[in-house]
């Protein structure tokens, strides 16, 4: 019943102090688990505006007229390339994260892109495993900047 409350829309400039509290909230449970720590947990509602001013959208996902979840996008090597991909502990289980990417690949959709792209931590097989769920599969991997292996997975969907 509670997820019948839930909608998703596009973010505005003025959400960007939720967007960032929704992001480090969601990726504490990876605070000093991945080398290198994730980038997601510095963000500030001054770093998510910028890129919200750039060109990176989002789309939040709220309960009540409360942010439980987000995920920023933006055109990459001519695909939409997805990250920042939040859901906050408490509304998980919902199943969000799919809602979520699925309102991205219909963002690629309206743009006429041919794919969706994301990129994964090598540690994370859970959330590999959701993602190749939905159709995503490797296509490269990558290190960290001071890494000598890959720490990175690059993820693509095909919508054509």
């Amino acid at each position: 019943l509670m997820s019948d409350s839930i909608s998703l829309r596009r973010a505005t400039l003025g959400d960007a102090t939720d967007l960032a509290v929704t992001v480090v909230a969601a990726f504490e449970q990876y605070r000093g688990k991945l080398a290198p720590e994730s980038g997601a947990l510095s963000e500030t509602p001054e770093s998510i505006a910028a890129e919200l001013r750039g060109h990176t959208g989002a789309i939040v996902a709220e309960r009540n007229g409360a942010m439980v979840g987000c995920v920023m996008f933006r055109v990459f090597e001519g695909d939409l390339y997805f990250g920042r991909l939040s859901v906050l502990p408490q509304a998980r289980g919902l199943g969000l994260a799919k809602r979520l990417i699925a309102a991205v690949e219909r963002e690629a959709r309206l743009l006429g892109l041919p794919g969706v792209r994301l990129g994964v931590r090598i540690s994370l097989t859970d959330n590999q495993r959701l993602f190749e769920s939905l159709g995503y599969r490797e296509i490269s991997r990558e290190a960290h900047e001071g890494f000598d292996h890959p720490t990175s997975i690059n993820m693509r969907k095909s919508l054509l």
